[in-house]
């Protein structure tokens, strides 16, 4: 598995950077076709970008994931999100090539559905998303994809992989998510291929929103991160990361609160965070033994969070776990940020 030459990498695709939303500028309408538009659908919130034909992110729009409704609450709140970054951008739905959906959950990309999406509301039976947004935008071509997959790519052909042949992307967030590009191929497997926060790293270990246990979600996701301090609280530890959210009027510990906790030196919070590295470093070292690949790009809300403070801790965990530790992958931040999942999503529009 070869590094690409950073210099090929450069000409041979443009790179997409995100521009401040206060400077957006509107898109040339006139050249129809040549915009798209890209989901990034999460447990959280939905962001819709605008892009033109450099991939370069003309306009945004962000808005909380619908608690209540199920599904259509959140096809509708897509369009709206939707309607919104074109309304920004200075277009309309007719000017858009397609429009490009990262969903988490199991993505029937032949037949447009999304199921078993359990961290958004009521969304178990597939739902026609596809088509319910395709028929909202006049049948413009509506194409799905794994949420993390999309991300991953995106950085892969637009941001910090693009040196790369083959990578290992790792998103840690709600869950934990991954994908992987094998040269310079995107591996599917039979459909559900990148399930990086299920990989078994403790045998018997904390159960898992999957139903197995010792999965690296189980101890790295944020709602699982969250869960284990509730308990450990309730055994008489102390922490603040419970203020902080009511404080903040959150319903949960997100990654800013995580972040805040750590920074008033919340020791709670610190042992969860240090448990949550260990546990994604491992897979990580596991992964690496089996693949080979030369680098791994980590990314998600309590990613982007976290790696650059963390690089170092990351690395020595790893190694702790790699067949051969002389030679480790190189560790990345994502370059596109928050913007990347959207992206990726535009990106498969131009199927």
């Amino acid at each position: 598995m070869r590094r690409r030459s950073k210099e090929a990498a450069t000409s041979s695709t443009p790179v997409g950077v995100p521009a401040p939303a206060a400077t957006v500028t509107p898109a040339p309408v006139g050249a129809a076709g040549e915009l798209r538009a890209g989901v990034d659908l999460g447990g959280t919130k939905i962001l819709v970008v605008v892009v033109d034909g450099n991939n370069k992110v003309l306009a945004r729009s962000r808005a909380a994931t619908p608690h209540e409704g199920g599904p259509q609450a959140v096809a509708d709140q897509i369009a709206t999100n939707v309607d919104d970054a074109l309304g920004q951008a200075g277009a309309e739905a007719k000017h858009l090539k397609g429009i490009g959906v990262g969903s988490p959950g199991s993505v029937d990309q032949a037949a447009g559905t999304v199921a078993n999406a359990s961290n958004l509301p009521d969304w178990m039976d597939p739902f026609p998303l596809g088509g319910v947004l395709s028929q909202r935008f006049g049948n413009i071509p509506v194409q799905l994809g794994n949420d993390v997959s999309v991300a991953v790519n995106a950085e892969y052909k637009l941001g910090a992989g693009r040196p790369y042949d083959s990578l290992l992307g790792v998103w840690w967030g709600t869950g934990v998510g991954g994908g992987v590009i094998i040269d310079r191929r995107q591996w599917d497997g039979r459909g559900y291929a990148g399930e990086f926060g299920h990989m078994v790293i403790e045998l018997g270990g904390a159960k898992c929103g999957c139903g197995n246990r010792g999965c690296v979600e189980a101890y790295a996701g944020r709602r699982d991160m969250e869960a284990w301090v509730r308990k450990q609280r309730k055994k008489g530890k102390k922490t603040d990361l419970v203020k902080i959210m009511k404080h903040r009027e959150r319903e949960s510990f997100t990654s800013g609160i995580w972040a805040k906790g750590i920074r008033n030196d919340d020791k709670l919070a610190a042992r969860a965070v240090d448990r949550a590295i260990a546990a994604i470093a491992a897979g990580i070292g596991s992964a690496v033994n089996l693949l080979d690949v030369p680098a791994v790009v980590i990314g998600g809300g309590m990613g982007e969070r976290f790696f650059s403070d963390r690089k170092a801790e990351f690395e020595s965990e790893m190694a702790k776990h790699l067949f051969r530790s002389e030679a480790p992958p190189a560790l990345l931040a994502t370059e596109l940020g928050d913007d990347g999942g959207a992206v990726g999503a535009a990106l498969l529009a131009l199927a």
